[in-house]
């Protein structure tokens, strides 16, 4: 994904929305940065990540990075298997 200086030129985020789909083992995290203010304002990109933590974590950085409060992230998680997830 690019970074915040790669962003730069293309505005202010103000709204962040990913998924994170899980597909033969590994994740795939897609974004989707808007400016609520204007809508023609908008970037978004694709990652991979070997796990669950890390294409969360791509997700958290990239909020943090580019200041956007958590009120204004939404993430949609697809799991083959949501069970194997899960901490018993």
């Amino acid at each position: 994904m690019k970074t915040k200086n790669q962003l730069a030129g293309l505005g202010t985020f103000t709204r962040l929305e990913a998924r994170i789909r899980e597909e033969d083992g590994a994740f795939t995290v897609t974004v989707r940065l808007q400016n609520r203010r204007k809508k023609s304002e908008v970037a978004w990109g694709q990652e991979i990540a070997p796990t669950i933590e890390m294409a969360s974590s791509t997700i958290g950085a990239l909020a943090e990075e580019l200041s956007i409060p958590q009120k204004r992230i939404s993430i949609h998680i697809d799991m083959e298997n949501f069970r194997d997830g899960t901490l018993h």
